[in-house]
């Protein structure tokens, strides 16, 4: 059961004071800068290798974000013609990690006891894993992205192995991330509070983004037709 402090859902950007950098930490190229199309502050993190720059939570390696929302939700875009990878350490209930890492390097999944290795390709809005295209360098014209990670689905269907919270993330270059977020509700982007009721979405587990982690929608425009929505 969720914490009452992670529900219904945690900012873990605002709760974790990212700009602060005390209690996360940054390595090579990365800036924070105001996005005037969504409104805030995004981060851009780049480098010639994805490995050389980064942005993670927590600080330390030794200590753990101790999240047990079910959904996470990252926000980002690949960097056009570059190459991106994401790491988030898990912890299962017998206290093992495991690290589940996607990118576009990637040219096929791998995994091992530890390790889970997704490829990543741009712009395969909401089917997933689907072959709309191979992994490789993102797109010129790739879009902002709503990625929706089900951590305990994911270990127990890959693994074998029961989900007990997210210890650590790690973005590495190249990409633009605007937040992330955990919580045990699935948030439907584009769908607005009153459709939410209209269409019971509550009952099946469903609610609307919350305001903060929105993508901004211009009037006469469609969510679905600005940005992604890939769920694992």
């Amino acid at each position: 059961v969720l914490a009452a402090w992670q529900r219904p859902y945690l900012n873990i950007f605002k709760h974790f004071r990212v700009e602060e950098w005390k209690r996360s930490a940054k390595e090579g190229d990365v800036a924070a800068l105001t996005d005037t199309r969504l409104k805030g502050t995004i981060y851009r993190i780049r480098g010639s290798n994805p490995a050389s720059s980064y942005l993670q939570l927590p600080r330390a390696g030794t200590q753990s974000l101790g999240l047990t929302g079910r959904y996470l939700y990252l926000l980002f875009r690949p960097l056009p013609h570059k190459h991106f990878l994401v790491h988030l350490d898990v912890t299962t209930e017998e206290n093992q990690v495991v690290r589940i890492s996607f990118s576009n390097l990637f040219k096929e999944f791998k995994s091992t006891a530890t390790w889970l290795q997704f490829p990543f390709v741009c712009g395969a809005a909401s089917e997933g894993m689907a072959r709309r295209g191979a992994p490789g360098a993102a797109p010129a014209d790739v879009r902002w992205t709503c990625l929706v990670l089900d951590l305990p689905s994911i270990l127990t269907l890959y693994l074998s192995r029961r989900y007990s919270h997210l210890r650590a993330v790690k973005l590495c270059s190249n990409l633009l991330v605007k937040n992330l977020c955990t919580s045990d509700l699935l948030f439907e982007p584009g769908v607005s509070l009153a459709e939410a009721r209209l269409g019971d979405l509550s009952c099946r587990g469903v609610a609307p983004m919350p305001r903060e982690l929105a993508f901004p929608v211009p009037k006469g425009k469609k969510w679905h037709d600005l940005y992604d929505y890939i769920r694992y």
